[in-house]
């Protein structure tokens, strides 16, 4: 996967959660996602980094709506 794709993948992410959590800002569901990429960021491997993301971020996010 290139650099280009993951960056990709990474902002549908972000589309995904800004659909599915429509009472979470979108600045802040950019910020949790954009933070669980740099914790992947010296991975070798790319190609799952975008899922890794998703569920990392997800758990973060839920946090973030209210109940």
């Amino acid at each position: 996967m290139t650099n280009d794709e993951e960056l990709h993948h990474i902002e549908q992410v972000i589309d995904r959660f800004d659909t599915r959590y429509p009472d979470v800002p979108r600045e802040s569901i950019e910020q949790v996602v954009h933070s669980a990429h740099r914790h992947f960021a010296n991975g070798k491997v790319r190609d799952f980094v975008p899922l890794l993301v998703e569920r990392a971020a997800r758990e973060k996010i839920r946090g973030l709506v209210p109940s």
